[in-house]
């Protein structure tokens, strides 16, 4: 593997400040899942009952048999979980985004238009509540058409917003590919939105959340009590919310069940979380696709050529100089793993060090014989590289004095002779007298401290010159 897909650095060190409506300090968004009817279930033409998210422990799946007490769980959310929750949402007058599995809202015709009437958005979760990662490519697809279909005939409109949950590989490309989606969720990695390039989409990705969710209240570990779940949101909030008041707001994403925190002993938790973030100011609690529209609108996707999608001409051409007069050290340097996390100033200097580090001794030798003498002839007669003699003028080295350009004649050819290579500097660290200190200090280095210190050097010129670049 030579092209990594995964994205380990996402916004980096600077991430977008999102500028919530009104300022807000912290977006709380509330999901709801409604899953209820569209599970593992013979009924429903599964080969077997529903073993995942219930008050069972141990839950095991039951081979061509209803699982009375499963299906009885589930109903519960359908029946009452939902309702309370109804109630309190409504009653806080904080929109919530539905995951309905399009199956289970076909079966649960007064909810649909409950949450119609309170303007929640109905999100797709899918066909039906089941694992996909075994799926054929054609049959997740087909299995993604028909959700949009049966969801649109029972809302009314076709949904805009996708989480699968129990997703395969392929679910991101496969959803982003039919264009109807302004967001997608079947990721846990960052506390912001962020665009996703597919193909010739640009794919607006809202992550969701584990952690914050009551699913936790069916697994180990996980939450025993309310007050543990409730405890746990209060953390996450009040953190972010320091984080949005210290200049850098986020997106907290809460998970909901109706079968799960709609029961009253896990309920009560979740309502002394509402009446805590209602007591502090400059808090959104939207719907998912208002997150989406504004960050649309706010931060649309502006495509940049990427190092780790570039062909090894474009590579070596556009990085090749970094290391002077050296373009072999970004040739190979194509052949090492790039992936997302390289497409940026950081990331590709790594990839040209990795190269210059494990190379000869000879060849290290040869990078640095290639730099040029400090106000030398070279640039006397106008021949630097162009970032070369950016570099020099940056410290003043082309506007010497005669005498200043005497010393360093003088200290050139005396540090040539003694090392056999020029003397090498980021002249963008120092000025003209810190520059002149180091060359008179370095006179007197041993000639394997002094290889060291070059080799050094090179690489923060090389990190400079990459950040003239990239981001």
């Amino acid at each position: 593997m030579t092209r990594y897909p995964r994205d380990m650095r996402g916004y980096g060190a600077n991430a977008p400040h999102p500028a919530w409506p009104n300022d807000a300090k912290i977006a709380v968004q509330f999901v709801l899942n409604y899953e209820e009817g569209g599970e593992n279930c013979v009924l429903h033409g599964d080969a077997a009952s529903e073993a995942f998210l219930s008050d069972i422990a141990g839950a095991a799946q039951w081979q061509g048999q209803r699982h009375w007490n499963m299906e009885s769980i589930y109903e519960y959310g359908a029946r009452a979980g939902f309702w309370r929750l109804h109630r309190l949402f409504t009653g806080a007058d904080i929109p919530l985004t539905i995951y309905g599995v399009a199956t289970a809202l076909a079966r649960s015709p007064e909810q649909v238009q409950a949450m119609k009437d309170a303007d929640w958005e109905i999100a797709s979760h899918g066909l039906k509540w089941v694992e996909h990662k075994d799926m054929p490519e054609d049959e997740e697809r087909a299995a993604i058409a028909e959700a949009i279909r049966l969801h649109t005939e029972v809302v009314g409109t076709p949904p805009r917003g996708w989480y699968t949950g129990r997703c395969s590989a392929n679910t991101v490309r496969l959803v982003a590919e039919t264009g109807g989606f302004d967001y997608i969720s079947d990721t846990y990695d960052d506390d912001l939105p962020y665009w996703l390039e597919v193909g010739t989409r640009d794919q607006l990705i809202i992550p969701y959340t584990l952690e914050a969710n009551d699913m936790r209240f069916a697994t180990a570990p996980g939450w025993v009590t309310g007050a543990h779940f409730g405890s746990y949101l209060t953390d996450a909030f009040d953190a972010l919310y320091a984080e949005g008041e210290a200049g850098a707001p986020k997106m907290m994403t809460i998970g909901l069940h109706c079968r799960l925190v709609g029961r009253p002993g896990k309920m009560a938790a979740l309502k002394r979380f509402i009446d805590h973030i209602q007591r502090h100011e400059g808090v959104w609690c939207p719907r998912r696709l208002d997150i989406a529209q504004h960050w649309a609108e706010t931060h649309p996707h502006h495509r940049r050529e990427r190092p780790s999608q570039m062909t090894r001409e474009r590579f070596v051409a556009s990085y090749g100089g970094i290391f002077e007069h050296s373009p072999w050290i970004a040739d190979r340097a194509f052949d090492l793993e790039l992936g997302p996390a390289h497409d940026c100033a950081a990331g590709v200097h790594n990839l040209l060090c990795r190269v210059f580090r494990t190379a000869s001794e000879e060849a290290r030798l040869d990078v640095l014989k290639a730099h040029p003498d400090l106000a030398g002839k070279l640039a006397a007669a106008g021949r630097l590289t162009a970032e070369s003699s950016s570099e020099q003028a940056s410290a003043g080295l082309d506007l010497l004095t005669d005498a200043e350009r005497a010393e360093f004649t003088a200290l050139n050819t005396a540090y040539v002779e003694k090392y056999g290579f020029p003397f090498i500097i980021a002249v963008r660290d120092h000025d003209k007298a810190a520059i002149l200190a180091a060359f008179k200090q370095r006179l007197n280095a041993e000639r394997a401290t002094e290889i060291a210190e070059a080799c050094r050097q090179v690489e923060r010129i090389a990190q400079l010159r990459l950040k003239d670049l990239l981001p």
